[in-house]
């Protein structure tokens, strides 16, 4: 055997012609038969899954393919909408329909298989790692979808082959390779209401000779924003309920009068100055930020790729790849809903604005300035290895050694949120000079106009003058910075494998591989020192910076046992374990089993069990920590609602009458709301790795009495130990008021005042499990016709039979049930059906969600008012249940004459709206993040030369 490139690329392009016929999820390929050539003898493939160099790529791990094809004959603008509408993919982590989200990944692309999360899936390039995000995320965006051959998705625990993440599935993109010419294509798209538009431009030049190649693929992206205010299901935050869809925080500043027990408005068209110019604040005097904020958030990208080869000699290659991805996500919500309370920033009696004559409490919306965030990342990743072979007496070693080098760069922008330092000084005392202006201070201690611009938050929109009103320029200048967030993060990496058969067995070789990598992982996100300070209105976050590094040994046999006997046409063992060794943690040993038996030839059975783990990520160890606003939060000492209310240890620190309150400093209206102040998320530097289980069992069925049926069923269990959770405020409390552990209650502090929790940290912990269990089903069937062409039908499901979810180590504590809540459906299927004839196709392709359940927000939706589960240890809490939804895909193409292919098409061709879900799950709106918003219609042009 040589690896001298021509031969190479025959045995890639049988590998990958037998993956494009494979039924979807099946992990076996059938190779047709092409203008009656003779199969040649096949060189040595590394397959997705495994390490060990073979001819046959039938495993026992169950691997899904999407072809070259698949990708060309599909209507998504990138890569990573095809692998987001996989029906074994879960939620996207951060989905575009999300403007609230904030943070180093925002406007990436990344994967969540099984509903595990998007960081317990592992994403490779051509077998090795993509550079992660400080939280450990893997944008796949990078890659520019022209120069992909094809996308393996490994739905197993592979930690033994590839180490830490790989615990849900494997994701391995394979670019082109020897590839002779060059192409370009044009995708243009938009939804029927004339709105987010999609366009893609994209190329690729390829050059190969005897001794190598050289490709090189580019690719530009832009999406454009879809307006919340354009849809229905957006527009108000509990669509059909639009009274309960504004808020008092808004645009018509007020104040709270304590002698009317009640808030005031300025008149409309009045100075805005003066009692007599303000009534009380009523149904007109509201505001609703959807009017400013987006349902999908825009996106541009540049993407280049160059890959190559060389052979040196006939037994050693040189290969290389580089990869480059400029990325720029924008991002607009309402202006920030400021309220004096929450700061501690009362309008001073002696303001000039000031309509009473004592300091007041106030509110003010930031609409003249919503707050926008532009996120740009530049992203490198370069990747170098010689390979090849050497005898060993008479037997070949196949070697490997090099390295990859990846390097994130973001630069995030953002303004709309208040400098509140300068709010307090220009709410504080102000008067009218001898120029007729007004400025800050008193008469007699003048405060310089160059400092200070004295503010009346109860002017704006036809009310008040211009003047020191929020659409003051003067005003903006000083109210709202820029602020400038960095981010970086390096990914290093060494490697050295060999592979080969040890000897032969009646069955066959045992075949082996082994090797060692060393990696290194540093990161730093580094927010504008101001949102450090805290003086800026929005969520304050400190800074992440830290760095580990690891050593990893692998070890994988595959081991034939039986072969060519009755009952026995094949039945192969395979082994791996892997001994990861870092510098935060420790060790971890984390092994692998397989079994393939074909008891016939039209029938693969197959099986694996394995371990895999999770290492912490730098931000879960060494993040500076966030504010956030808490939702659900439940204070047990609450005189309402409370568990724990009126016990000795609550009347230790509230009064007898004490009430939760919500946003906006109002009590609560049920036993859990969102807080009025922020609490603090931090990291945990004495982190553990999570540990997993996963197994695996199923079949491949292609019944030779008819030709072109495949079938495959396989069941599938993940159980995660150890997971990193983050403590909780309700945990917390818990502890404190009703378990009464006294080391508990030193994590928060109340306002002496209200009574309410305002100061309160927590950060994470391995603590409780995830177990989720399910089946995948793929069924194909292909078969030509000479009047009309041929036919192509797949079908791809994913069922979830059990879900659970535990974040404590309490025994007490009730597991939380996952399926058919939040965003984890019980079933996800997707049918395609092909056709072609001629230079003609088309193709239809139906994306089924099974139907959710949500917690009742309005009694006129609660389809099950009377539900119990174990998780609520009896007691009944109303649900509803939402339908399920059903999207239809089609496209229509031509292949021209000159080398061109023509394709129209419409996703969601139908108009299928998406089913209220006012839980929000994966979106800031009243709907589920990944379902279709619209029909999209689009077309793509592609050229060849």
């Amino acid at each position: 055997m040589t690896l001298k490139t021509t031969k190479l690329r025959d045995a890639i392009t049988f590998a990958l012609v037998a993956g494009a016929t494979a039924v979807a999820g099946t992990g076996v390929a059938f190779a047709q038969e092409t203008g009656g050539q003779e199969a040649t003898t096949l060189d040595r493939i590394e397959v997705t899954g495994s390490r060990i160099r073979q001819a046959d790529i039938e495993t026992a791990q169950p691997v899904f393919t999407i072809s070259r094809d698949d990708i060309e004959n599909q209507g998504f603008a990138s890569v990573g909408d095809i692998l987001q509408n996989l029906t074994a993919a879960g939620s996207p982590p951060i989905s575009r329909a999300q403007p609230l989200s904030s943070g180093e990944a925002v406007g990436g692309t990344y994967i969540d298989l099984r509903n595990l999360g998007a960081n317990r899936t592992l994403v490779l390039v051509n077998g090795r790692r993509l550079p992660i995000t400080t939280g450990g995320l893997q944008d796949i965006s990078s890659i520019p979808s022209v120069v992909v051959e094809r996308i393996d998705v490994l739905k197993d625990g592979a930690s033994s082959i590839y180490g830490s993440d790989a615990i849900a599935g494997v994701i391995n993109i394979v670019t082109r390779s020897n590839f002779d010419g060059a192409e370009g294509s044009v995708y243009y798209g938009q939804y029927s209401e004339g709105d987010g538009a999609k366009t893609r431009l994209d190329g690729m030049l390829g050059v190969s000779g005897d001794r190598g190649y050289v490709t090189v693929g580019v690719e530009y992206r832009d999406e454009e924003e879809v307006w919340a205010r354009d849809r229905f299901f957006s527009r108000d935050s509990y669509p059909g309920f639009p009274q309960y869809s504004t808020t008092v925080v808004g645009q018509w500043g007020n104040f709270y009068n304590p002698a009317e027990d009640a808030w005031f408005v300025a008149d409309r068209g009045s100075s805005a100055i003066g009692l007599e110019n303000f009534h009380p604040q009523n149904a007109d005097d509201v505001s609703r930020s959807a009017d400013q904020m987006h349902l999908i958030t825009p996106l541009e990208t540049r993407a280049l790729f160059v890959g190559g080869a060389y052979d040196i000699t006939d037994r050693v290659q040189l290969v290389v790849d580089m990869s480059y991805m400029n990325r720029v996500a924008d991002s607009q919500l309402a202006g920030y809903p400021l309220q004096s309370t929450s700061f501690g920033i009362p309008m001073s009696a002696d303001s000039y604005f000031n309509p009473l004559d004592e300091d007041i409490n106030w509110r003010r919306r930031g609409w003249e300035v919503p707050r926008t965030t532009e996120s740009e990342l530049s992203s490198w990743r370069f990747s170098a290895a010689l390979e090849g072979s050497f005898e060993f007496g008479d037997r070949y070693v196949d070697w490997q050694v090099g390295n990859m080098y990846g390097d994130n760069e973001l630069s995030v922008r953002s303004r709309g949120d208040f400098h509140t330092g300068f709010v307090a000084d220009s709410v504080g005392p102000s008067f009218l000079n001898d120029q007729g202006i007004v400025q800050c201070g008193t008469p007699d201690n003048p405060i310089p106009t160059s400092s200070c611009v004295p503010w009346n938050p109860f002017a704006g929109f036809g009310t008040g003058s211009v003047a020191n009103s929020l659409a003051d320029p003067a005003i903006q200048a000083l109210f709202f910075p820029t602020y400038h967030t960095e981010g970086s993060t390096t990914t290093t990496s060494y490697f050295a494998n060999i592979s080969g058969n040890l000897f032969a067995l009646p069955a066959g070789d045992l075949s082996y591989a082994a090797g060692y990598e060393y990696r290194k992982e540093e990161g730093s996100y580094t927010p504008d020192a101001l949102l450090q300070s805290g003086v800026a209105s929005g969520l304050a976050a400190g800074p992440t910076a830290g760095e580990y590094q690891l050593d990893e040994f692998f070890l994988e046999f595959s081991v034939p046992l039986l072969a060519d006997m009755p009952g026995a046409q094949e039945l192969t063992l395979s082994l791996a374990s892997r001994y990861s060794d870092y510098d935060t943690f420790g060790d971890t040993l984390n092994s692998k089993f397989g079994l393939a038996w074909k008891p016939i030839d039209d029938l693969l059975v197959r099986g694996t069990w394995a371990q895999g783990f999770r290492a912490p990520t730098i931000s879960n160890l060494y993040g500076g920590g966030s504010q956030t606003f808490t939702t659900g939060f439940r204070d047990p000492c609450d005189s309402v609602y409370g568990d724990a209310r009126g016990t000795p240890r609550c009347l230790q620190d509230v009064a007898a009458d004490y009430r939760q309150l919500q946003q906006g400093f109002v009590p609560t209206d049920g036993p859990a709301a969102q807080t009025p102040v922020p609490f603090f998320s931090g990291s945990n530097p004495l982190l553990q790795p999570e540990e997993s289980r996963s197994w695996t069992a199923g079949f491949v069925y292609s019944p030779s009495q008819v030709a072109g049926l495949d079938i495959a069923l396989d069941w599938w269990k993940i159980r995660i130990d150890q997971t990193m959770v983050s403590d909780s405020p309700n945990a917390i409390l818990e502890d404190c008021y009703v378990s009464l552990i006294e080391s508990r209650c030193a994590q928060f502090s109340r306002d002496p005042v209200t009574g309410i929790v305002n100061d309160l940290s927590y950060g994470l912990r391995n603590a409780g499990y995830s177990e989720v269990e399910g089946y995948d089903l793929a069924v194909g069937y292909r078969w030509d016709t000479a009047a009309a062409g041929a036919f192509s039908v797949n079908w791809d499901s994913t069922y979830f039979a059990d879900y659970d979810y535990k974040s404590t180590n309490d025994a007490d504590t009730p597991v939380s049930p996952q399926v058919s809540f939040g965003s984890t459906f019980r079933l996800r299927s997707n049918l395609n059906l092909g056709w072609t004839y001629g230079d003609f196709g088309a193709s239809w392709t139906v994306r089924y969600y099974s139907a959710m359940k949500e917690s009742c927000y309005f009694d006129e939706f609660c389809t099950d008012p009377n539900y119990q589960a174990p998780d609520t240890q009896g007691t009944i809490t109303p649900l509803n249940r939402v339908g399920s939804s059903t999207f239809n895909d089609v496209q229509l193409r031509w292949n021209a004459p000159w080398n061109a292919t023509i394709s129209v098409g419409a996703n969601n061709v139908l108009g299928k709206e998406p089913p209220i879900m006012f839980s929000q799950p994966n979106s800031n709106y009243a709907f589920y993040g990944g379902h279709d918003i619209g029909r999209f219609m689009y077309m793509k042009y592609q050229q060849r030369f």
